[in-house]
């Protein structure tokens, strides 16, 4: 059930919220993340194989929800953010950015996978919260589609993606050796 006695929520209304329920929150607002199902999350352990083995033996990191990544705005503490989501999959590369909980600050890479009842949310809400506090790469992945669209942070906004079907290298426009055959993902 989402929380409804405030119009405003954040990362401490976040922490003492009791349940099963996954929430995040964009700009101060809460969602509802979906219950992945079984392609997303084939999906998921295929692309974080992937991932993990090209970031293996390199300085950045590849995390799996759930893992909380706080956007604050300037001056914003920890307890006040009002923005709080948990990517299916992201990358760091500052190692500061992370503690025990997630990541504090932007994710040099994320990826959602779409599913049905949030894709809206990935598309839209998501993107711009991801340009604005400057992730510098976001992919969308489509279980549905079987495509990977890759949106790369140009002059603080993302670009026209690029995207990537069956029979085609997906290939990252930030990490240039990143590359591999979008069949790997849907196998």
């Amino acid at each position: 059930m989402l929380p409804n006695e405030k119009k405003i929520y954040t990362y401490r209304d976040y922490l003492a919220w009791e349940g099963e329920d996954k929430l995040e929150i964009i700009e101060g607002v809460p969602y509802l993340q979906a219950s992945p199902g079984r392609e997303h999350q084939r999906v998921s352990m295929n692309l974080s194989l992937l991932l993990g083995s090209y970031f293996r033996d390199r300085d950045c990191e590849v995390y799996a929800a759930p893992f909380d990544v706080l956007l604050l705005a300037p001056g914003e503490s920890e307890e006040d953010c009002t923005n709080v989501v948990q990517p299916d999959l992201l990358v760091v590369c500052d190692q500061t950015k992370l503690n025990e909980r997630g990541c504090k600050g932007s994710p040099d890479l994320v990826v959602e996978i779409l599913s049905p009842s949030t894709a809206s949310i990935d598309y839209i809400k998501k993107m711009a919260l991801y340009e604005k506090y400057g992730v510098k790469e976001y992919w969308i992945v489509s279980p549905k589609s079987r495509t990977v669209q890759i949106f790369a942070l140009v002059d603080a906004h993302f670009n026209e993606p690029d995207t990537f079907a069956l029979g085609e290298t997906v290939s990252s426009r930030l990490f240039s050796a990143l590359a591999f055959p979008v069949k790997e993902i849907f196998r």
